[in-house]
C-alpha cells in the first residue's frame, strides 16, 4: 500500500524556491500535505531585475496573480522582445521579438514569403512587418485586446521586475495558501539507511523531517549534489562565459519595452528598465577577461549613476546529470544555469515545477517516473542551450579572442542540423515541442547573419505581383497597429504604476 505525501520540505527561498511553494501551495491547498520552506535571511539569492518570457504569465495564471498588483508591487515594466546590438558586427543591431512575424498565409509561415522577396529585394527590413519590433524602436506598449484580425489581438508579452520583490511577493500568496517558512540554516542532512534524505537540521539544533525534499538552495545545491551527488554537465565549451557583475543603476529615461543585450569584448551586457532603477549585468568568460576589467566595462556601459556597488557572480553553464534524484527534487539554479541571454532562468523554474506535478509523488514514485522526468528535464535545458549557442557561433565577429574562439568552436550535432536546414532553404523544424519555435529561431539566425541559398517552394504559391502587394498590406497593417499603442510608460502610469 502506497503511503501519500504528508509533507514537502523547500529548502532556499529566493525567486525558484516561492515560486515552487505558491505552486505547491495552490494546487496542494485542499490536499492534506504540509509544505514547508526553509530558508536564511543571511544566505543572499542572486536576485537581480529580472527579465522573463511570455510563459510567465500560465505561471501568474496558475497562481492566481492580479497583473497590475504583481506589476505595482515589484515594480515592474513589460517587455516585448530582446534587441541584440552588437552580436552580428559591431554597429548592428535586431530584435528578437515575442508574438508574430507579418501574417501567415495558405498554412505557410509568412517568413518564408519574406524571405524569398528580400532576395529578390522587393520586401522591408522584417522589423517593418513585425509589431514587436517596431513597438520597442517606439517605446510603445498595450495589452492585447479583441480587434477582430487585427496584430492587437495577439500582442504577445512578458515583464520585467525586480526579484527580490517578486520573492517577497509569492511569499505572502504562498503562505496566504498556508504555506509555513521557517528561518535557519542547515548544518547537517540527515538520510535513511536507502539514502533518502530524511531530515535538515538546522544550526539552533531544530530538526525538520519530510517525506520529500526539493533543493531551491541556488549553486550550493545542499540537498542534490552535496548530499546525494547527482553529478553536473558542464556545457562551457560552448558557452565560455562563466561570470557575470552586476549593479542596479538610476533610470535615466523613460523604461524601454524591451530587455538589451549588447555583445562586449568578451561576452555581453544586460540592461533590463524597471519602473524605479535600471538593472545592469556584464556576462563574461573569465578565461578572456579578468575581474577588473570586466568591472571597468559594466561602469562604462552604464547611463546614469550606479545605485550600489557591482557584486561578482560566478556560475558554471550546465545542468545536474539528476534534476530527481532519491526523494529529491533541484529547481532553479540547483538544478543547472543557462546564462540569462534568452531570459530563460525563470521559465526553466516554471517548467520544473509543472512537469513535476505531472509526476506528482503523492505515492512512492517509480523509477521509470524518475527517468522520465529526468529525461524532460535534459530535453528543455539541452535544447535552450543550442539557442544560445547559436548566438554567439553565427557570428561575423573575429575582433576579439573571444569572438573568434566562439565563431570557431565546434557546435553540437542537434545545432549544426537546424543550421544546415536553414541555410539549404530558409526551413526550421521545431523538435518535439522544445521552447523557442521556428519563428524565435528565424529571428536569431537571420539576425546573426544566416542567409538561406534557397527558400521554400511552397512560397511559390502567389505570383510575384500579388505576393508584393500582400506584403505592402501586412505592412500598413503593423504600422497602423503600432500608430494606435500608446507610449509604455504612459500605459504603466494609467494601469499600474509602483507607490514611489
Amino acid at each position: 500500500m502506497h503511503s501519500p505525501l504528508k509533507k514537502i520540505i523547500i529548502l532556499g527561498g529566493g525567486s525558484s524556491g516561492w515560486m515552487t511553494a505558491a505552486a505547491l501551495g495552490k494546487i496542494l491547498k485542499n490536499h492534506p500535505c504540509e509544505i514547508q520552506v526553509i530558508e536564511s535571511e543571511d544566505i543572499g539569492t542572486v536576485g537581480v531585475g529580472e527579465a522573463t518570457i511570455p510563459q510567465i504569465l500560465l505561471f501568474n495564471d496558475l497562481i492566481g496573480l492580479d497583473e497590475d498588483t504583481f506589476i505595482k508591487r515589484t515594480k515592474g515594466t513589460f517587455k516585448l522582445g530582446i534587441q541584440f546590438k552588437d552580436w552580428r558586427k559591431v554597429g548592428h543591431s535586431y530584435y528578437h521579438a515575442f508574438g508574430e512575424v507579418g501574417k501567415n498565409m495558405e498554412g505557410v509561415h509568412f517568413y518564408h514569403y519574406w524571405l524569398k522577396m528580400r532576395q529578390q529585394g522587393k520586401a522591408a527590413p522584417l522589423d517593418e512587418y513585425t509589431l514587436s519590433s517596431l513597438a520597442c524602436n517606439e517605446k510603445r506598449f498595450m495589452r492585447p485586446f479583441d480587434a477582430g484580425n487585427s496584430p492587437l489581438s495577439s500582442i504577445a508579452y512578458a515583464f520585467h521586475f525586480d526579484a527580490g520583490l517578486y520573492a517577497k511577493y509569492l511569499r505572502e500568496c504562498a503562505e496566504g495558501h498556508g504555506v509555513v517558512r521557517t528561518e535557519g540554516k542547515v548544518s547537517q542532512v540527515t538520510q535513511h539507511p536507502n539514502g533518502d534524505i530524511r531530515s535538515l537540521v538546522l544550526e539552533n539544533g531544530e530538526e525538520h523531517q519530510a517525506d520529500f525534499f526539493i533543493d531551491c538552495s541556488g549553486f550550493r545545491a545542499l540537498l542534490i549534489e552535496q548530499t546525494l551527488k547527482a553529478g553536473y554537465e558542464d556545457w562551457r565549451h560552448w558557452l565560455p562565459c562563466d561570470r557575470a557583475v552586476a549593479a542596479p543603476s538610476a533610470l535615466t529615461e523613460e523604461p524601454w519595452p524591451f530587455t538589451r543585450a549588447a555583445a562586449q569584448q568578451a561576452g555581453w551586457q544586460w540592461r533590463i528598465p524597471l519602473q524605479h532603477r535600471v538593472g545592469n549585468g556584464h556576462v563574461y568568460s573569465s578565461e578572456f577577461m579578468s575581474d577588473h576589467d570586466a568591472e571597468r566595462t559594466l561602469r562604462e556601459n552604464i547611463d546614469g549613476e550606479l545605485l550600489a556597488d557591482p557584486r561578482l557572480i560566478k556560475f558554471v553553464t550546465g545542468k545536474r546529470n539528476k534534476f530527481w534524484h532519491k526523494n529529491c527534487l533541484a529547481v532553479g539554479l540547483a538544478g543547472g544555469f543557462m546564462e540569462p541571454l534568452e531570459s530563460t532562468s525563470l521559465h526553466l523554474v516554471q517548467v520544473a515545477i509543472s512537469k513535476f506535478f505531472s509526476f506528482f509523488p503523492f505515492q512512492t514514485p517509480t523509477q521509470s517516473d524518475i527517468d522520465e522526468y529526468n529525461a524532460q528535464m535534459d530535453f528543455e535545458f539541452t535544447r535552450i542551450r543550442d539557442f544560445l549557442i547559436l548566438h554567439y557561433h553565427v557570428t561575423e565577429r573575429e575582433d576579439t579572442p573571444f569572438w573568434r574562439y566562439c565563431k570557431n568552436m565546434s557546435i553540437p550535432d542537434t545545432l549544426q542540423e537546424k543550421i544546415d536546414q536553414f541555410k539549404a532553404n530558409g526551413r526550421i523544424n521545431r523538435f518535439n515541442n522544445e521552447l523557442f519555435n521556428d519563428l524565435s529561431w528565424f529571428e536569431v539566425m537571420y539576425g546573426q547573419g544566416l542567409r538561406p541559398e534557397g527558400y521554400n517552394a511552397l512560397a511559390d504559391i502567389f505570383p510575384d505581383d500579388e505576393l508584393a502587394k500582400r506584403l505592402e498590406g501586412i505592412q500598413r497593417v503593423v504600422r497602423k497597429s503600432v500608430d494606435y499603442m500608446p507610449s509604455h510608460a504612459e500605459f504603466i502610469a494609467n494601469t499600474c504604476p509602483a507607490k514611489p
